[in-house]
């Protein structure tokens, strides 16, 4: 029975909405332009520990559509997810929360950008799949290059 206590554990305890908002400053006037708006799109993922074994992953969206310097609307939105991860080797920790927690979170995030664009009367704006291996591994590529300053905070993941 000891024995299970050292089992590995990676469980999702919960998937949520952490913070969604809209923004339209520029309307109703433009919208009775008919150009199509430039669309920018920034993605981010964040973890954090919670609990004893529990972990929250958040992946954030912006997405900033401009006709010239004109806002059309503009969405930040959180899709947070609770996760149980225990018994994990220290070097694998970085990898299930950088890659693995953030495609299980990622297709929500998707769901809701789109539908709250969509509900905003615009065209729903769909976010392309992400590879997060090469997200993750190209941020530790830069953590790599980029030595922090000696009295920084130093954020693990």
């Amino acid at each position: 029975m000891a024995e299970d206590n050292l089992d590995p554990t990676f469980q999702i305890q919960r998937i949520y909405l952490k913070d969604l908002s809209l923004e339209q400053p520029n309307s109703p006037q433009i919208l009775l332009n008919q150009e199509q708006p430039g669309v920018d799109i920034q993605l981010g993922v964040e973890a954090a520990p919670v609990a004893d074994g529990l972990f929250e992953v958040t992946v954030t969206a912006t997405v900033h559509a401009k006709i010239a310097d004109k806002t059309v609307f503009l969405v930040e939105a959180k899709q947070a997810g609770i996760f149980e991860i225990r018994n994990i080797a220290t070097e694998q920790m970085g990898p299930l929360m950088g890659i693995a927690c953030p495609q299980i979170v990622y297709p929500y995030l998707r769901g809701n950008v789109a539908d709250v664009i969509q509900r905003a009367g615009f065209p729903p704006v769909h976010l392309a799949e992400i590879n997060f291996q090469a997200m993750y591994e190209q941020q530790q590529q830069q953590a790599l290059a980029t030595p922090p300053a000696p009295d920084a905070p130093q954020i693990i993941v």
